[in-house]
């Protein structure tokens, strides 16, 4: 029996509800919990006044409110000045900047957008700038080029200008002055500082967030007075991503190990200083592992700081479990005896959370899925809060009039006023300007500070979160839409409705053509303990290995078996494929722990890998309805022409170890389904795997003699298999040099010609140009170069970095694999799992050895031979040339370009191979004319290079990387087949009656 997996002790995973339940229940309940809590006409009556100011009175151009009216992100304009607000100022050399701003300004007409004097102004001046600047790919003249120089510096100087709008100060102490000259003005206004910048990559980024954040705390403590409540100074947000490079749910015993100590540096300063420390929101799949850092501080702070009451913690109302949130948050600070501090918001990483649960193929969204649906939730969240008030502090951060309102009207019905309002720095003004004209009550602003550079990811989270047509923030500046649109009671929209998801859930993504295989979510409870379930339970079965006296029999078998099997109608064996789905669907976590047990998947691999196999179950059988229908073709009258599709015979599929289970049964039911038997030869190092497979399939309905197991080694079972003259095709995955050797095997043979479909290795390469994210670049590296210990035909091996920001780059990605974990793939927090045998690790050795004595080797050496682990290895070369070798292991070669991207493109080519490309650009243009030039079958732009979907990115490559067609695709199916047309004459039996009677 193999040992236990490790869990992570994730106690608040008990407390709350399913992130993935249904969101028409959720609903139903905040309905009823609001039931009579409102007056929504008073609600209406008293922001109605607060809109018309602000529209007598509108902002200035440059606030948010005005540029979304201006130029909505729905637009090409809006897109395009998000974008280079994104982008520009990161980008060190002149030649992408120049390109950038010319492929953005060039997407877009931004004539005539308003008959505002500060609108036609910027418009003209875009338009004359956009005729300065060169298309992709130009080489300007002099004059050109000093044009284009100047529509840059001036591009740059108003994107300067956007940036302080929303960015209180470069530094704190400029920060802290500019708020002073607001709050003398404004005189119950406070703020709470954010300190700009992407989730730590690194330790070197923590110890610098946390360096950062003591400094802030230091000038804002020499401003406070430590004798007032939390409440009544300045204070602080902090993101714990910022603090800890791993940052995760799999990482919980290092993250309370390491993090908890050096969040507890910051509140102690806090405490000192009597300042509103507030952790901020990260994603759901963070919330449990949040509560246990935040519950250990709480914890210590009633031991040591009893007193002080600023601790916080942000709460998104949008998630679906934020009610239940709330409740848990105010039973930690009453068995701690603390109070605390609570800031609801309504949440900045919608898009985000509803990709994630789309792609896990999870039962459900974890966050609403309608806009008005989030503002009902805050409002039962704000009446939550009030009803916590013997444990929280309640802070409403909001823009939106209504809302305001009713927190008004609530706070006035329970006759209270410990709670504040708050709002983001650049953002609402107009509204807070009137609201703060009524009563004592006070309010926070949300005050990013730091480099203008780094307000990017914060700047475009915000124009996502507050530019949609449906937010308040976008319709307060648009007249067109009516006081009674805008003021619109979010219960009489959420009753009139069902209460389900906006669009298709997870699991009917692909909608009416096949279900989403479903998924597991390690960060949740109840699936991690379906695995860990799983895994006290699994066994890896002895699977015989095939006689060399069996092959010829087994072939015999195959082929007597073909006609039956080919006969059989296409709905038929679409269906069994189909059952088959669902066996595999109901014995997911099994599957999962086989998989880690022989081919020593981690866990996350293992969950994907089932996933996929499911996927090519059923994505063959709705590709093979489709396919196998007969066509007809036309042609002359009384003659019927129809063109069909049929099996060829007996197929032979050799699998590889590294994806036994989702490559094995893509090759076999792709073979099956159009109507073939096969003969199965897995890899040598995973047969229990296929046999487990292979019974699924016999259990589904595919005859014993249609679908055989031959294991054994490939130069004995593989090679007779190839060499049996009644074999109607091949199909293999695995390396080059076996394929070319099949190739030849089926060339020398007599008879028919007989088709070889081979998807082989790739040496795999991703540009980064200067205008990509570094952080963005990094996660997208570790990923595709170190995921599945570099064991992916797909995973990244060379990575060509723009001189400008290679040191930059570089160094985050060193800092990000060294602290990804190497180890036992059983363990939840393992990362980079054992290759997968002594010729493994032999290979990848020799690979090491050769660049220790040719590269600069930029990681430890970390090579384990008992384990067979290598820790992440990162290289750097000269020339791409260097990189001539597929290195099948967690292994990475970097270089410096500059000069022309497409000459790197280029010499990538050159080296043969043709499987997959990375892109990392924000030049659109660039990326298209880039993918045009590459001869490889897959291009990733701005993401990882590995994970491709079933029927969403179809597999394989060109050149040494295989055959094609592409697995997963619509063009596979039909390299299985043979080809019949049949023509009927019809005048032969009476001529075409149809004709006479037209």
């Amino acid at each position: 029996m193999l040992d236990p997996i490790p869990q992570a002790p994730l106690p608040h995973t008990d407390r709350l509800p399913d992130p993935y339940r249904a969101e028409a229940g959720v609903l139903a309940d905040r309905l009823a919990a609001l039931d009579g809590a409102l007056d929504w006409a008073a609600v209406k009556a008293q922001a109605a006044p607060w809109v018309r100011a602000v529209r007598e009175n509108p902002p200035p151009f440059w606030a948010l409110e005005r540029l979304l009216t201006e130029y909505p992100i729905s637009s090409d304009e809006g897109l395009a000045l998000m974008r280079l607000a994104e982008a520009l100022l990161r980008v060190p050399d002149t030649e992408t900047a120049i390109a950038l701003t010319a492929d953005q300004l060039g997407r877009a007409d931004f004539d005539g957008a308003s008959d505002a004097a500060m609108a036609r102004l910027s418009s003209a001046a875009i338009a004359l700038s956009k005729r300065c600047l060169p298309a992709e790919g130009e080489a300007p003249g002099l004059v050109a080029r000093v044009g284009a120089r100047s529509v840059v510096a001036a591009t740059l100087r108003a994107v300067q200008l956007l940036g302080r709008q929303f960015v209180l100060g470069e530094g704190i102490e400029d920060a802290l002055r500019r708020a002073e000259a607001g709050q003398r003005a404004q005189p119950r206004l406070r703020h709470s500082f954010d300190m700009l910048g992407e989730g730590a990559r690194t330790e070197a980024d923590a110890a610098d967030y946390l360096d950062s954040y003591r400094q802030a705390l230091e000038a804002i403590a020499r401003r406070a007075d430590p004798a007032r409540h939390p409440s009544l100074n300045d204070g602080l947000s902090i993101k714990l991503s910022a603090l800890h490079p791993r940052y995760e749910p799999a990482q919980h015993e290092r993250v309370m190990r390491e993090l908890v100590p050096r969040v507890w540096t910051l509140c102690e300063r806090a405490a000192q200083a009597s300042l509103n420390l507030t952790i901020d929101a990260e994603e759901v799949e963070r919330l449990e592992l949040s509560l246990d850092v935040f519950e250990a501080l709480v914890a210590r702070v009633g031991r040591e700081c009893p007193r002080w009451e600023g601790l916080g913690l942000a709460l998104q109302a949008y998630q679906t479990r934020a009610v239940e949130l709330i409740g848990e948050v105010a039973a930690i600070a009453r068995r701690h005896g603390v109070r605390l501090m609570c800031r609801l918001v309504k949440g900045a990483y919608w898009d985000s959370e509803i990709k994630r649960a789309q792609e896990l193929g999870l039962a459900g969204y974890p966050v609403f899925t309608r806009k008005h649906r989030s503002d009902l939730s805050y409002l039962a969240c704000a009446s939550a809060l009030f009803d916590a008030a013997d444990a929280v502090f309640p802070q409403f951060a909001t823009h939106n009039a209504g809302t305001i309102a009713a927190v008004l009207q609530m706070a006035r019905r329970r006759g209270t006023a410990r709670f504040e309002l708050q709002r983001l720095h650049g953002m609402g003004e107009g509204v807070y300007r009137e609201v703060l004209r009524e009563g004592s009550v006070g309010c926070r602003v949300y005050a990013p500070v730091g480099a203008h550079r780094d307000l990017l990811a914060y700047l475009v989270r915000r124009l996502l979160e507050n530019g949609a047509n449906s937010s308040f923030v976008h319709q307060l500046a648009d007249e067109s839409v009516g006081l009674d649109t805008l003021l619109e009671s979010p219960f009489a929209r959420c009753a009139g409705e069902e209460g389900g998801p906006a669009f298709a859930p997870p699991t009917r993504l692909y909608g009416a053509a096949r279900p989403n295989s479903e998924g597991l979510d390690p960060a949740v409870g109840a699936h991690r303990e379906a695995l860990a379930t799983a895994w006290r339970q699994a066994a890896v079965p002895l699977v015989p290995e095939a006689r060399p006296d069996e092959i010829a029999p087994a072939v015999r078998r195959a082929v007597e078996a073909f006609e039956a099997w080919n006969q059989r109608p296409v709905a038929e064996r679409a269906a069994v494929l189909r059952r088959a789905a669902d066996a595999m669907q109901a014995r997911l976590p099994p599957l999962c722990a086989l998989l880690v047990a022989e081919a020593r998947k981690t866990w996350p691999d293992a969950i994907a890998e089932v996933r996929e196999a499911i996927d090519f179950l059923r994505y063959y059988a709705a590709e093979a309805e489709r396919l196998l229908a007969p066509l007809a073709l036309p042609g002359p009258t009384g003659e019927r022409n129809t063109l069909r599709l049929q099996g060829r015979g007996a197929w032979v599929c050799i699998s590889p170890w590294n994806f036994p289970l989702a490559i094995f049964t893509g090759q076999v039911v792709a073979a099956l389904v159009t109507g073939n038997t096969v003969l199965a030869k897995p890899a040598e190092q995973t047969p229990a795997i296929a046999h487990e497979a292979v019974r699924l399939l016999h259990a589904a309905g595919v005859p014993a003699a249609a679908l055989q197991l031959l294991h054994g080694p490939g130069d004995t079972v593989g090679a007779a298999l190839v060499a049996e003259p009644a074999v109607a095709g091949v199909a293999f995955t695995g390396s080059t040099p076996v394929a070319k050797a099949i190739q030849r095997a089926l060339a020398a043979q007599d008879g028919p010609i007989v088709p070889l479909i081979a998807e082989t290795g790739g040496v795999n390469a991703m540009l980064v140009d200067s205008s990509a994210l570094p952080e963005q670049v990094a996660d997208a590296v570790v990923q595709s170069a170190f995921r599945s210990a570099g064991q992916r035909c797909s995973a990244l091996r060379l990575l060509c970095v723009h001189e400008s920001i290679a040191d930059g780059v570089i160094e985050m990605v060193r800092g990000a694999a060294h602290a990804l974990v190497v180890g036992d793939p059983s363990d939840l927090a393992t990362d980079v799992g054992p290759l997968i045998d002594d010729d493994a690790f032999a290979g990848v050795a020799r690979h090491l050895a050769r660049l220790r004595a040719t590269a600069v080797a930029l990681l430890p050496e970390g090579e384990d031979g008992a384990t067979h682990t290598v820790a992440p290895q990162l290289f750097e070369i000269r020339e791409v040339a260097e990189a001539s070798q597929e290195i099948f292991g967690p292994v990475l070669q970097v270089l410096r370009w500059r000069g022309d991207p497409k000459a790197v493109i280029a010499q990538v080519n050159a080296l043969g191979y043709g499987l997959t490309l990375g892109l990392q650009t924000r030049i659109d243009s660039r990326a298209l004319a880039l993918a045009a030039q590459a001869r490889v079958g897959n291009v990733y732009v701005n993401r990882n290079t590995i994970g491709a979907v079933v029927g969403v990115q179809p597999f394989g490559g060109e050149g040494l990387s295989g055959t094609g067609p592409k697995a997963g695709g619509p063009h596979y199916l039909p390299r299985f087949c043979a080809e019949q047309t049949l023509s009927v004459n019809t005048t032969a039996a009476g001529g075409n009656v149809a004709l006479f009677s037209a």
